[in-house]
């Protein structure tokens, strides 16, 4: 006979037997959770998702930031064009500017009408009209305008180096008119 606080040895074989069964069912499952490929497609989808969503939302966000950039050049270029036509006149050189494209555009700096000399494919700018100097390679000094545009860009998401949050997109345009 067994007293209070003893056990006898069927007992302990017994509590011993379960832990086996038991032991040996835990790894079996574990076993067969290896060797499963059921909703694995599932399970690399949902760990690969968010990057790709990030990728297409970074490709949009950089080709809607280049998009604007297009609109900005195109702005500076429609006011070169009616500064080419009409002549030099800032408020509605300006005006072409800020009414070329639906982007918020703005004419910065204000447009500039100068002399130049153009010396192989580059123009040095010297002075305002009337341009009574004559070049150091004898030709007579033209009249060009400077047209500037500039729009604010916001990116969709904030990017850490790349783009500051918003980004001023620039361009300039030049043409002679006389």
């Amino acid at each position: 006979m067994v007293g209070p606080g003893e056990t006898d040895c069927a007992s302990i074989t017994a509590q011993r037997n379960r832990a086996d069964r038991l032991m040996r069912r835990c790894f079996g499952l574990l076993a067969a959770f290896g060797r499963a490929r059921d909703g694995v497609a599932a399970v690399e989808f949902g760990l690969l998702a968010p990057m790709l969503l990030l990728i297409v939302a970074a490709s949009l966000d950089l080709g809607l930031a280049y998009s604007a950039q297009i609109k900005v050049q195109q702005a500076a270029q429609a006011g070169a064009q009616y500064a080419l036509l009409h002549g030099f006149d800032s408020t509605k050189i300006t005006t072409a500017v800020t009414s070329a494209t639906s982007l918020s555009v703005n004419a910065t700096p204000a447009p500039t009408q100068q002399c130049g000399c153009l010396t192989g494919s580059t123009v040095t700018l010297s002075g305002t009209p009337p341009c009574l100097v004559t070049c150091g390679n004898g030709v007579t000094p033209g009249t060009y305008v400077q047209v500037n545009a500039q729009a604010s860009y916001t990116p969709l998401i904030p990017y850490a180096t790349l783009l500051s949050s918003p980004t001023t997109l620039s361009s300039q345009a030049q043409v002679r008119i006389q």
